[in-house]
């Protein structure tokens, strides 16, 4: 069954649940301004995390989002592709952070194949900039004490492709398989492109699901 929207939270419920959202590559904060929106719709409380994707990489931006994170009190992360990896880094950095839940967007955990080639072009590789490591190592252990769960998209719909002619099912710049992994707590696949997450209604019911129960909808 797919997902539905946000829960309603009663006039003794909790205050809303603080959710940090990151960006992935070549995208800013207000990339992430339609999926804070509907969060917020739904009780949460979304707060964005801002960094430079290529002339800062995660060097800068891991212990930039630890900060934060330790600032704001206890959080849940909803991470877009880079974001994710940088996110996971984070917490596997430093364990102690009060995160609860990670919702990964189309995140390349094993390590994204596009940018493996888009690397082997002199020119080109400049466009991955500092995070050029990151997207083909990608990043496949954190702390257990984290709940992470990966929402997927499988419309091809991308450059990507060109780059590394995916054989399964794949968003258009990210293939599942690439992001699975056996720490995750659950994983989803929705159709939707890798930028067309960002805007999917089916993607922020998954989100919020996940947010709410620590699994996806089905």
């Amino acid at each position: 069954m797919r997902g539905t929207g946000g829960m309603k939270r009663g006039g003794d419920a909790p205050p809303p649940s603080r959710v940090v959202l990151l960006h992935g590559i070549w995208m800013a904060g207000v990339t992430m301004q339609w999926f804070g929106g509907r969060l917020r719709a739904a009780g949460f409380a979304p707060e964005t995390f801002g960094y430079h994707s290529i002339v800062g990489g995660p060097d800068q931006a891991v212990p930039q989002l630890a900060r934060q994170l330790r600032e704001g009190g206890e959080a849940d992360i909803v991470a877009h592709s880079l974001g994710g990896l940088v996110a996971l880094e984070a917490l596997a950095a430093e364990p102690d952070l009060p995160v609860r839940r990670v919702v990964c967007l189309g995140v390349p955990l094993c390590g994204s194949s596009a940018a493996a080639q888009l690397a082997r072009w002199p020119v080109a590789s400049l466009w991955l900039g500092r995070s050029a490591g990151i997207l083909q190592d990608g990043c496949t252990q954190w702390p257990r004490r984290f709940e992470v769960g990966m929402v997927a998209g499988c419309l091809p719909h991308g450059l990507g492709g060109l780059l590394a002619q995916f054989d399964g099912d794949n968003d258009g710049t990210v293939s599942v398989e690439e992001t699975r992994s056996p720490r995750l707590a659950d994983h989803v696949v929705v159709e939707a492109s890798h930028s067309g997450l960002l805007f999917s209604v089916e993607a922020i019911a998954q989100a919020q699901a996940f947010l709410h129960k620590g699994r996806f909808a089905r």
